[in-house]
């Protein structure tokens, strides 16, 4: 496998962009799509027990987003949203992909259908070069080894983990008072042609030293580049440095791990910083796919965990730079109000790439460029529905977690399938999510359960309602099919 591979993932949108966005030269785009992070584990988000100075600076040097939304709780379906600017839902892909039988028994698809609507594609048919390196998982993984390949999305080039056809970087694992490193995930050399094991300590720098030869070939070539970064290592089974082991437990563990991945993004942050040209015309974003695993992550101020659509799974941080976009007297802010999901990043970035995708062509989310460069603090206008993954009616010893949720203006709604026991939340008064306002409020709770209900009904069903019913003995026969170590996506 050549080690000059790349993987880069974009998004896009239907619709005509602002005449203030179209600029001769289009710019870069990288998008690094972080696994499993919660809304406050950078040290710019509060996080007091391990820095991330790396990526602080993109913040201090452009903007900050407090108001961010994935549009699931997990890997899959979240990766959809943001890669195709659709509801995952629409696609089938409603939690992470597993194996042939645990998907069919959730009511998934196996892989995300390549006719997908993808920025990736649109911006190569408008000249970027297009690349994907990190995690994919949307499709290609444990016994689905005849998905299509990431390059079949759009993408000129890709190298991927273990859940991906393709190129590929595979984790070995080393700890204190180990001479020789380990394998985990070794069945995955067979999904895809080529493969490399490097440390999983150290494989973020791995997708950065892909991602930094890719730019320097569409450089060569004359042309923008989309490149969709997205590291894995943030996901347990965490394997930091042998030095930052600390007490070996959960969470001094992810903090290693944490701190690690952002000093190898720090690399490419510095080889775009420091030229001149790609400072000027490269736009950055960073956020994270869903919420933070329990024990490991921090939510900040969040109720709720990764798999629940309490603030703490579905809000991300996102971190946006690039001097030559963003709005010079915002540089350095924090944009508290607006609302904005990851879905509107498609046709925001197709805006201000001045790219139209073809006319058939309709997105759920919403162009909000202006708001993305610091020029407005607008947010989305109507609603952001969600639904839970099918296999997460119980999680995390918490049962009977809501099945859909809608967030309107400051309101915020979650109940069941049906529409019963609402939970109504003021976000602006409490973004914990503490105190159940449905009684006082019961107009807007029929408003917003009549809204949700029907969004769910339009959208593919899946076996959420039946899966949450299954007997003990089936989801054990279901447990018992996937490969060890399969707990990873999940």
């Amino acid at each position: 496998m050549s080690r000059k591979l790349i993987y880069l993932i974009i998004l896009a949108a239907p619709f005509t962009p602002p005449a203030s966005h179209a600029k001769e030269a289009q710019p870069n785009i990288v998008l690094v799509f972080i696994d499993d992070m919660g809304w406050g584990d950078f040290s710019c988000f509060g996080n007091k027990d391990v820095k991330t100075p790396n990526i602080d600076r993109l913040a201090d040097e452009g903007l900050r987003f407090e108001q961010f939304y994935v549009n699931s709780p997990i890997c899959s379906p979240s990766r959809t949203a943001i890669s195709t600017g659709q509801y995952p839902q629409r696609w089938r892909i409603t939690s992470y992909l597993s194996n042939r039988a645990h998907n069919r028994e959730r009511g998934m698809a196996q892989w995300l259908d390549p006719n997908a609507p993808m920025l990736a594609r649109f911006l190569k048919q408008a000249g970027y070069a297009t690349g994907h390196f990190g995690k994919w998982h949307m499709g290609g993984q444990r016994d689905v080894d005849d998905a299509p390949p990431i390059t079949d999305y759009g993408f000129d080039a890709s190298v991927t983990n273990f859940e991906g056809l393709g190129p590929k970087l595979l984790p070995l694992t080393l700890k204190p008072g180990q001479d020789k490193p380990g394998r985990i995930w070794a069945d995955a050399e067979r999904l895809g042609s080529g493969y490399k094991w490097m440390l999983r300590s150290k494989i973020t720098g791995g997708f950065v030293d892909e991602a930094i030869a890719f730019i320097e070939k569409a450089a060569n070539e004359k042309k923008p580049f989309y490149i969709n970064l997205w590291p894995d290592d943030v996901h347990s089974p965490f394997w930091p440095p042998v030095d930052k082991w600390g007490n070996g437990e959960k969470r001094t563990l992810y903090h290693g791990v944490l701190g690690a991945m952002d000093e190898q993004l720090g690399v490419l942050f510095d080889y775009i910083r420091n030229s001149e040209e790609l400072r000027s015309n490269t736009l950055i974003l960073v956020c994270s796919d869903n919420g933070p695993e329990k024990g490991a992550g921090s939510a900040g101020p969040f109720r709720g965990l990764k798999t629940m659509l309490y603030e703490g799974g579905i809000r991300s941080p996102l971190v946006v730079w690039g001097p030559g976009s963003i709005d010079v007297s915002r540089a350095g802010t924090v944009n508290h109000t607006s609302v904005i999901s990851a879905i509107d990043l498609a046709p925001s970035l197709l805006a201000l790439a001045g790219v139209d995708p073809p006319e058939n062509v309709t997105f759920d989310g919403q162009a909000l460029a202006d708001t993305l460069t610091g020029r407005s603090q607008t947010s989305r206008v109507g609603s952001l529905f969600f639904r839970r993954p099918p296999d997460r009616h119980t999680f995390y010893g918490v049962a009977n977690l809501p099945d859909l949720a809608v967030r309107r203006g400051k309101w915020k709604l979650l109940c069941t399938y049906d529409g019963s026991d609402p939970q109504l939340y003021d976000l602006d008064a409490d973004p914990g999510e503490t105190k159940n306002l449905a009684k006082k409020h019961p107009g807007v709770v029929r408003r917003l359960t009549a809204e949700v209900t029907a969004w769910h009904r339009s959208m593919p069903g899946d076996n959420g309602r039946a899966y949450s019913r299954q007997s003990a003995a089936s989801s054990k026969k279901a447990k018992m099919q996937r490969p060890i170590n399969s707990s990873y996506g999940r």
